[in-house]
């Protein structure tokens, strides 16, 4: 098992449309979770997910905003229930859309909780990227 997690999407969406939807705290709160996110570097900002005390989550995530590049590249730190991780965006355009790499890294397999956080992760991150896609698509219909 790989400490790393890793995502490769085509979006049909130009990348400024990508950007806004993972960089915006309302379109982020659509497919990942609520959230007081800004998008400049530096910025401690908090998730809220539901808890989950049986895995040791409160339902916070702290993150601080490592790099952040419009519209190419998104960095933050992700820490909950012990596990420090790093989370990254990399947008490319290719023709009228967007190729998006996703890498969650940084799991620790030596902590108690790091093969568990990488493999709920992995499922988590799958589901919450498919969302990512839904809301890209709900935004771009005309109103």
């Amino acid at each position: 098992m790989s400490d790393r997690i890793l995502r490769e999407l085509y979006l049909p969406h130009p990348p400024q449309d990508v950007w806004r939807a993972l960089t915006e705290s309302e379109a982020m709160a659509e497919w990942l979770m609520p959230n007081d996110f800004e998008a400049r570097v530096g910025h401690r900002f908090t998730l809220r997910s539901q808890p989950k005390p049986h895995a040791g989550l409160d339902g916070l995530i702290h993150c601080e905003v490592l790099e952040c590049d419009a519209p190419a590249r998104l960095a933050y730190s992700w820490a909950a229930a012990g596990v420090d991780t790093r989370v990254s965006y990399r947008l490319e355009p290719e023709g009228e859309g967007t190729r998006l790499f996703f890498e969650q890294s940084g799991f620790d397999f030596s902590q108690p909780r790091g093969r568990t956080a990488r493999r709920g992760a992995e499922y988590v991150w799958g589901r919450m990227l498919g969302a990512l896609e839904g809301v890209l698509e709900r935004r771009s219909r005309p109103a």
